[in-house]
């Protein structure tokens, strides 16, 4: 359980409070502070993964906790992000996003009772959903326009890099319901 890159995850589920807490902080650079926070956690969901890999050091505890830090950060994000720019262009890809992640969660629980997790592995569109995402959220959390008189645009690419995870999300969960339909359509015993 030990291991260097459990760790490293449970450093990130640490980082939640820490991170939320110095966003609401009253002062200039809270909401910077707060995004750079989420970023280092960001990077930490690769290092411990790589890691794990690396130093053959992968436990069934950490197969189990990365991805709950990783949902429990992003929707923290999510939920913040939303109440911060009170849209409905934020909200409604952020509903979808976290539809989408608890959707998914579920039919991979149900998959690997079915003993066929394989069908529902993390595929290629769904590591590009979270790069999107991850950096749509850094770039909304930092609520940077302009960074030392520099017109760096990082709302606008974080709106843009938003709506592409949302399409990427629908998409892959349209993409893994159809790869596990046979086995939701059967009937008990079948």
């Amino acid at each position: 359980m030990w291991t260097i890159p459990n760790i490293i995850t449970m450093l990130r589920v640490v980082l939640i409070p820490v991170f939320v807490v110095v966003y609401y902080l009253d002062w200039e650079w809270a909401r910077q502070a707060g995004a750079f926070i989420f970023w280092l956690a960001a990077i930490t969901d690769w290092f411990d993964g790589y890691l794990a890999r690396k130093l053959k050091q992968s436990t069934a505890f950490g197969a189990f906790l990365d991805p709950v830090a990783d949902k429990l950060i992003v929707s923290a994000a999510l939920l913040m992000i939303t109440h911060t720019y009170a849209s409905i262009w934020i909200t409604v890809p952020a509903i979808l996003l976290m539809s989408r992640e608890i959707y998914i969660s579920a039919l991979r629980e149900w998959m690997g009772q079915q003993g066929k997790s394989d069908l529902v592995a993390v595929s290629m569109m769904g590591k590009a959903k979270t790069m999107a995402q991850m950096l749509a959220l850094i770039g909304l959390l930092s609520e940077l326009e302009t960074f030392m008189g520099v017109t760096i645009y990082w709302v606008t690419l974080g709106y843009v890099l938003l709506y592409f995870a949302a399409v990427l999300s629908v998409w892959s969960m349209v993409t893994y319901t159809i790869a596990a339909w046979k086995d939701m359509i059967k009937t008990p015993n079948q």
